[in-house]
C-alpha cells in the first residue's frame, strides 16, 4: 500500500493475483492500472517523492501463503500508471519491498525474497542507479534466505535497514527461520552492510522473519519485530547499536511468517504500529499496544502520510482501506474486485448461480446475469462452508448447499430456512497437529461433489473417498488410502520457531476426484503426492493408472472426463511447490491404460491448474494456468493463448454451463464468456473465408442487460438480447448490413455501416476479425419528433415473441443468412399466447403512436411552409386573401396539434404542470403492457380504443384540412408563382 505526500486523495495498492490499483478519490472508486501490461500478484509498490509520476511495482506475493503466487520482476511507470515498462529482476519471484531515494527517482532499492521452493542465488537487496536499467546485488545472506523488509531513513537516505529471512515451502511443509535470517544496516547507501542481529539487547538463538522501521521524527529511534523464541517488539534509541525488548505479547507475533510488519509514525516517535490479525497501536514507544481493526482482519501493510499522520492506507485480506483520522474510520474494501476463488460450480436455478469460496472471505453464490444492468452485492449471498472449500449444490434442492473448509469442516446450509448443520465426514478437530495425527487427512481444499447419476450420493475426499447417501447423517468409505502415505511428509508444518497447522500443508491426500457424467460408477481420483486411481464399479475395486514417465510427487488439480470417448479423460497437474513450473496436462482414451502428455503451445513456465472439455464439440479443450488461459481445437495436440480481455491472473478452476465458460481466478474474482457457440462452429473453411455469419445461441427473452457507464464496484451483466457473431477478414472498403427478419422475410431491424436514419437503421461498427452485434429483441421504435417530451410513456418498440427468426449479413452486396431462436423466460407464468397478445397490442400502440407523431410533424412542416409564404406578404400588406387563408389553416391545425400533444412542454418535469395530451396517453399504454409476460388487461384495451378513437377524430380533421383547404391555398399561391405547400402522403 502507498499514498502520495501532499495529495490526500491519491493512493495505490498491489493485490494478490490482481495487479496494481489506483484511487484518485480517497478510496470511493478504484481502477486497475496494470492491465494490458502485467498482472498477477504484487508484493510492493513505491512512488517517488521527487516525481510522483514515477512508480515501481515489484511482482510476487509478499505474504507467502500455501496458495502463494510468484511474479517476474519489476515494472516502472513514469506517467502515474498510464503506461508501464519492465525494468528487470525477472527471476526474483517475490519482491516484498521497494524503496526510492527521496530526491532521485532513478536510485531505487528492491528487497528480493527469491524462490520459496528451492535455494536460489537471486535473493537479497538489489540497487539500481539508472531507473532499473541495470541492477546490482548489494546484500546477500545465503541461497536460502531472501530479503523481506527494507527501510530507508527518511532523514538520511544513505542509511538503510533490511531484514533477511530463511523461508522454504514444499507441498507438505513450511519452514520459517534459520541461518541467514537477520537484521542488517548500511550507512553508505547499500555499498556495505553490517549484520546487527547480535547487537546488544537482541534475542539469541534462531531468528525467523523480522520487520523494521525508522522513525521519521528521530533517526536514532528504530523499531523491529522479530520471530524468535524470545521475540517480540524491540527498540533502539541509538540507530541500532543497542536494543531493548519492549513487548512480547503473542497477539503481536502470532503466525509470524504471515505478518511481522512494523511501522513508525511519521509525526510522533513514540507511536508505532504492528500488523497482525488485528493491527496494534502503541503511543508509548512500544511498551503497550492497543488492538484495533480496519474493516477486515489479517492486516499486512500500512502507509502513513509523511505530512499528516492521520491519513493512512492499510492493506489486509479484504483489500485496501483509507483513513483520515488515524484509523477511527476506514473506507470500504467492497469496491475492489480482487476476490481469490479456489473452485467454481453452478446450479440449475434460472438465471443460474455461480458458487465459490473466497480466500479469507465468505463463500458465495452469485447470479450470472440479472434483470438489472449490472451484478451487485444484492445479487449474491453467503452460502455454505468456509474460505477454502469446495461447494456442492443438492441436485434435488438447489437451496441446500454443502461447503467445506479446512480441518475437514463440512457445512450443510438450507437457504430457504436459514438452517445450518455440521455434517463433517469425521468430526475430529485436528487443529495444531500435523497430518500424522489425523485418522483422515482432509486437505485445506478437499473435494466435495454429488454423483451426476445419483442425486442423493455425496462424496468427500481425504486420503480415502467417503460417501453419504443421507445428506451427511452418516458416511462410508468406498476406497482404500489412494495416496503414497509417506510418513516423512506427514509431520507438523512450520518451525523451527513457530508451527502453523491449518491443513494447508496436509499431504498425501486425494486432491482431485470426479465421477464420469457419461458412465455411472466410473471414478478417477488424483492425489497431491502423484498417484492416480480409477474404479469402474463405484469404489469396489480400484486400479492405479498413474501416467508412466510423469514426474513423481505431482499434485493432481483437476479431473475431466471426455464427453465423446468412452473411457476418455483429461487431468491437470502441477509441481510448482517443488520448484517445477512446467505445465502438466495428460489425456487417456482407454481408462488410463495409456496416457499422452498434451502441453505443446503452453508457455513452459505457465504451470497448469485445470483442464476442461467442451461438451458440444469434440476435441475443444480449455486450460487454466498460473498466468492465463489457453485453448485447443485438436484435443490437446496443440494449444494457443485464449486470453482475450481476461487480466493476467492465476486461473484456479473452470466450468462450462449453458455454453458459457466460467473462470475462477486467484485475484480478479469470477470472469465468464457469455457465448461459446462460435467456437463450436469454427472450422478451417470458416477460418479461411473472407466473412462468416455464425448461428446465434438460443437467447432468453428477459429483462436486464448492460449499461454504458458500468459501475466499477459491480460485475458486468450479460448483454440483453441476441448475440450475433460474425467474422470479417478485412474491413477496408467494406460496406456491411445486418438485418433481423421474421421467418416470412419481414425486416424487423437493420444495422448498417452507413445507416439511413430516415429508415431507422442503426449503426454497425465493424473491425477485422470477430465482431458481435447485439439485437435487443425489440422491433423498431415508434416515430418521434424533435423536442418530444412525455411522462410515463415510451417510443420503445415491443419485444419479439419467442420463436424462430433469421439474421441476414450482407458484405459488399453478398448476403448470408442463419436462423436463431428466442426462448421464453422459464420463470414467467405467461403463456406463448399471452406473449403474442401482448406483442400484438404493443405493435398496435406503436403504429398508432407513429401515426399520431407523424401527423404532428406534418402539422409543423405545413405550418413552416405556410409561414414562409405568408410572412413576406404580411410585411408588404400584400395578398390578404392568401395570408388570411394561411392563418385559418394554421389555426385549425394548432387546435389539432394541441389535442394530440402538449405543446407547452419544454422540460422533463413540465407535464406535472401542463396536462398531457393524446399521444402521451397512448404512449403510456405501451409502458402499461411492457415488461413481464402478461396479456393485456381488458381495461387497457378499452382505454386504448377510447384514446384511439379520439386520435382518429383529430387525424380525420387534419386529413380534411389537407384535402380541402390546403389545395385551395396552393392554388392561390401558384397564381403568384410561389412554391406550393407539400405534405407527406400519410395525410
Amino acid at each position: 500500500m502507498t499514498g502520495v505526500a501532499d495529495k490526500p486523495n491519491l493512493f495505490y495498492f498491489g493485490s494478490t493475483g490482481g495487479g496494481v490499483w489506483k484511487t484518485t478519490d480517497a478510496g470511493n472508486t478504484w481502477s486497475n492500472i496494470s492491465d494490458g501490461f502485467f498482472g498477477g500478484s504484487i508484493g510492493s509498490v513505491a512512488v517517488s517523492e521527487w516525481d510522483n509520476n514515477v512508480i515501481y511495482a515489484g511482482q510476487g506475493e509478499a505474504t507467502v501463503r500455501g496458495n502463494v503466487s510468484f511474479g517476474h520482476g519489476i515494472w516502472k511507470t513514469t506517467d502515474a500508471g498510464k503506461t508501464w515498462t519492465f525494468v528487470g529482476l525477472k527471476n526474483s519471484n517475490h519482491i516484498p519491498r521497494i524503496r526510492i531515494h527521496p530526491k532521485n527517482p532513478d536510485l531505487v532499492y528492491a528487497a528480493v525474497l527469491g524462490d520459496l521452493f528451492k535455494p536460489s542465488e537471486e535473493r537479497g537487496i538489489y540497487r539500481s542507479d539508472d531507473g532499473g536499467k541495470n541492477w546490482k546485488r548489494v546484500l546477500f545472506a545465503n541461497a536460502d534466505a531472501g530479503a523481506v523488509d527494507l527501510c530507508m531513513d527518511p532523514n538520511n537516505p544513505r542509511i538503510l535497514f533490511a531484514s533477511t529471512w530463511r523461508i522454504h515451502r514444499t507441498p507438505y511443509s513450511l519452514e520459517s527461520g534459520g541461518e541467514g535470517s537477520a537484521l542488517w544496516k548500511s550507512t553508505d547507501g547499500g555499498d556495505t552492510w553490517k549484520n546487527i542481529s547480535a547487537n546488544e539487547g537482541m534475542p539469541k538463538g534462531i531468528w525467523g522473519i523480522a520487520g523494521v522501521s525508522v522513525s521519521p521524527v528521530n533517526s536514532n529511534r528504530v523499531y523491529t519485530i522479530i520471530e524468535n523464541d524470545n521475540g517480540g517488539v524491540y527498540r533502539s534509541d541509538d540507530g541500532g547499536e543497542k536494543w531493548k525488548k519492549m513487548n512480547d505479547d503473542r497477539n503481536l507475533r502470532q503466525r509470524a511468517w504471515y505478518y511481522t510488519k512494523i511501522y513508525a509514525d511519521t509525526k510522533d516517535e513514540d507511536m508505532v504500529y504492528v500488523m497482525n490479525v488485528s493491527y496494534h497501536k502503541s503511543k508509548d514507544g512500544g511498551k503497550t499496544f492497543k488492538a484495533m481493526n480496519a474493516n477486515h482482519g489479517d492486516h499486512h501493510d500500512l502507509w502513513i502520510a509523511p505530512e499528516d499522520n492521520q491519513r493512512m492506507i492499510i492493506g489486509d485480506d479484504g483489500g485496501g482501506q483509507i483513513s483520515f483520522d488515524a484509523g477511527e474510520n476506514w473506507s470500504t474494501y467492497n469496491n475492489q474486485p480482487t476476490a481469490q476463488y479456489y473452485r467454481v460450480v453452478t446450479d440449475n436455478h434460472f438465471p443460474y448461480r455461480i458458487y465459490g469460496a473466497q480466500q479469507d472471505n465468505s463463500t458465495q453464490r452469485v447470479l450470472h446475469r440479472t434483470d438489472g444492468f449490472s451484478i451487485g452485492d444484492h445479487d449474491w449471498e453467503v452460502t455454505a462452508g468456509g474460505e477454502s472449500g469446495h461447494l456442492a449444490v443438492d441436485p434435488l434442492d438447489e437451496d441446500i448447499v454443502y461447503g467445506g473448509s479446512y480441518d475437514g469442516y463440512l457445512e450443510k446450509k438450507n437457504h430457504k430456512t436459514g438452517e445450518s448443520r455440521s455434517v463433517n465426514a469425521w468430526p475430529d478437530n485436528p487443529m495444531g497437529s500435523g497430518a500424522e495425527g489425523a485418522k483422515y487427512r482432509f486437505q485445506w481444499n478437499y473435494p466435495i461433489f454429488f454423483s451426476p447419476h445419483d442425486p442423493k450420493k455425496l462424496y468427500a475426499a481425504s486420503q480415502n473417498l467417503h460417501v453419504s447417501y443421507n445428506a451427511g447423517e452418516s458416511w462410508e468409505l468406498i476406497s482404500p488410502d489412494l495416496t503414497r502415505n509417506d510418513p516423512t511428509k506427514l509431520g507438523p508444518s512450520g518451525g523451527p520457531i513457530t508451527k502453523d497447522n491449518t491443513a494447508v500443508e496436509y499431504y498425501c491426500t486425494i486432491f482431485a476426484v470426479a465421477e464420469s457424467p457419461y458412465e455411472k460408477d466410473l471414478i478417477i481420483a488424483g492425489s497431491d503426492d502423484g498417484l492416480l486411481h480409477i474404479t469402474k464399479d463405484g469404489g469396489k475395486n480400484w486400479e492405479k493408472i498413474t501416467p508412466p514417465g510423469m514426474p513423481e510427487w505431482m499434485m493432481f488439480n483437476s479431473v475431466e472426463f471426455d464427453p465423446f470417448v468412452k473411457g476418455g479423460a483429461y487431468i491437470a497437474g502441477t509441481k510448482y511447490k517443488s520448484s517445477d513450473y512446467q505445465p502438466y496436462l495428460y489425456k487417456t482414451k482407454d481408462y488410463g491404460k495409456s496416457w499422452t502428455k498434451i502441453t505443446d503451445g503452453i508457455d513452459p513456465a505457465h504451470f497448469t491448474r485445470v483442464v476442461r472439455a467442451d461438451p458440444k464439440r469434440a476435441g475443444l479443450l480449455y486450460a487454466g494456468t498460473e498466468f492465463g488461459m489457453y485453448i485447443s481445437f485438436d484435443d490437446g495436440t496443440s494449444w494457443k493463448p485464449f486470453q482475450l480481455n481476461l487480466p493476467i491472473v492465476p486461473i484456479t478452476d473452470l466450468t462450462i454451463k449453458n455454453d458459457n465458460l466460467i473462470a475462477a481466478t486467484q485475484g480478479r474474482s469470477f470472469w465468464l464468456i457469455d457465448d461459446l457457440t462460435p467456437l463450436h462452429q469454427l472450422n478451417e473453411a470458416i477460418a479461411k473465408s473472407d466473412s462468416y455469419l455464425f448461428k446465434p445461441m438460443p437467447s432468453y427473452r428477459m429483462n436486464g442487460g448492460q449499461t454504458k457507464e458500468q459501475p466499477k464496484t459491480e460485475g458486468k451483466n450479460h448483454p440483453n438480447g441476441v448475440m450475433i457473431h460474425y467474422f470479417l477478414k478485412d474491413t477496408a472498403k467494406t460496406t456491411a448490413t445486418l438485418e433481423i427478419l421474421e421467418t416470412s422475410g419481414t425486416v424487423i431491424k437493420k444495422f448498417s455501416t452507413k445507416p439511413d436514419k430516415k429508415l431507422k437503421e442503426e449503426e454497425m461498427k465493424i473491425k477485422p476479425g470477430m465482431n458481435r452485434q447485439i439485437w435487443n429483441m425489440r422491433y423498431a421504435d415508434a416515430e418521434g419528433f424533435d423536442g418530444l417530451i412525455m411522462w410515463g410513456a415510451s417510443l420503445t418498440g415491443p419485444k419479439a415473441v419467442p420463436g424462430i427468426y433469421r439474421a441476414k449479413l450482407t458484405i459488399n452486396g453478398q448476403p448470408q443468412e442463419t436462423e436463431f431462436e428466442i426462448v421464453k423466460d422459464p420463470r414467467t407464468t405467461g403463456t406463448l399466447a399471452d406473449i403474442k397478445a401482448q406483442f400484438d397490442f404493443s405493435i398496435a400502440v406503436r403504429d398508432k403512436l407513429s401515426e399520431t407523431n407523424k401527423a404532428i410533424k406534418n402539422i409543423r412542416t405545413v405550418r413552416d411552409q405556410i409561414n414562409r409564404v405568408t410572412d413576406p406578404m404580411k410585411e408588404k400588406n400584400d395578398m390578404k386573401n392568401v395570408v388570411d387563408m394561411g392563418k385559418s389553416i394554421n389555426d385549425d391545425m394548432k387546435k389539432i396539434e394541441e389535442a394530440l400533444y402538449q405543446t407547452k412542454n419544454r422540460s422533463g418535469q413540465d407535464p406535472l404542470n401542463y396536462p398531457i395530451r393524446l399521444n402521451n396517453k397512448l404512449g403510456a399504454l405501451a409502458n402499461e403492457v411492457d415488461g413481464s409476460d402478461y396479456h393485456p388487461t381488458e381495461q387497457v384495451k378499452t382505454v386504448y380504443k377510447e384514446i384511439g378513437d379520439k386520435i382518429d377524430l383529430q387525424l380525420n380533421s387534419l386529413r380534411q384540412i389537407m384535402k380541402d383547404k390546403l389545395p385551395k391555398f396552393n392554388d392561390l399561391v401558384k397564381q403568384k408563382q410561389v412554391s406550393a405547400v407539400t405534405v407527406d402522403d400519410i395525410m
